[in-house]
């Protein structure tokens, strides 16, 4: 019988919003692709549970109208096309509402202190630097979950030795466990994009601190995979200097998708006692 009365209200907003979307027009260099299907919207809204949370790209809100009915979730949302605010602004007057470029606000201002979630169906073409600032504040956000690319969604989730497995997976897996969640169809969007979607949760892990320097590690992963097909002694070789005899270590002449989180710690490691200084390496 609930479930029925839900139904019932999630199609009487849907035609609500449809009848306003000439209002929002997707916007190709913002990477705009709308979602239409509710049940999709309410099962992203529901991989966050509850405390204060960012939507990033809310669009038309059919997302953040399954966030604003859960109590236990204090909503902002960040929306940088003036169409999609105008129309929240009319639409969810409730929702506390900032307008501008999430890659340059600084979160500081809006969450001075205490943890923070981060939710959205974010847009294709910066889903990475999205998840590149979250770990800028990877102690401050317990869980970041939302739909991207699918390709991206497996990039994040893949484990050591598949092709997929890249800077991306590395990086978020030091600090976030990962769920590859569901894949969402193109034909869920208007316009629909010409790649699959997927839904991801990240859930901050028990790794406060690597045991290493934790920009050189970043700098490691990074250089490691620009030359993915090369073995670490011959990619890393700028980071340590030629001949350096640690390059005689079984660990570098492995290649870098063959490596696991524990293992680019361990190198990083291995790099820092090398007696380079920091300075010339970062």
């Amino acid at each position: 019988m609930s479930l029925c009365i839900v139904v019932t209200k999630s199609n009487h907003l849907w035609t609500i919003i449809t009848r306003k979307m000439q209002q929002v027009h997707a916007k190709k260099f913002l990477g705009q692709h709308f979602l239409t299907d509710l049940t999709v919207a309410q099962r992203i809204a529901e991989t966050i549970c509850a405390g204060p949370t960012l939507e990033i790209g809310p669009g038309m809100g059919v997302l953040t109208q399954y966030l604003l009915k859960n109590p236990n979730i204090q909503l902002t949302a960040i929306e940088i096309d003036r169409e999609s605010v105008a129309y929240l602004k009319e639409w969810y007057p409730e929702l506390h509402l900032i307008e501008g470029d999430f890659l340059k606000l600084n979160l500081d201002i809006i969450y001075p202190e205490g943890e923070f979630n981060v939710i959205g169906n974010y847009p294709y073409n910066i889903s990475s630097q999205i998840f590149f600032k979250v770990l800028e504040y990877k102690d401050r956000i317990p869980v970041c979950s939302g739909m991207i690319q699918k390709e991206v969604a497996e990039r994040i989730a893949s484990k050591p030795g598949k092709k997929a497995y890249g800077i991306l997976s590395v990086l978020l897996q030091a600090y976030y466990d990962i769920e590859y969640l569901f894949t969402v169809d193109e034909h869920v969007f208007n316009p629909p994009p010409k790649v699959k979607s997927a839904v991801i949760r990240m859930t901050r892990n028990k790794r406060r601190r690597l045991d290493c320097d934790e920009a050189l590690f970043k700098t490691v992963v990074k250089t490691a995979f620009n030359q993915r097909r090369k073995q670490m002694r011959n990619s890393l070789q700028q980071l340590v200097g030629k001949g350096n005899p640690i390059l005689e270590e079984k660990i570098f002449t492995m290649r870098p998708e063959q490596l696991s989180v524990e293992q680019f710690i361990e190198l990083t490691h291995l790099i820092e006692k090398s007696h380079v200084g920091n300075q010339d390496i970062l």
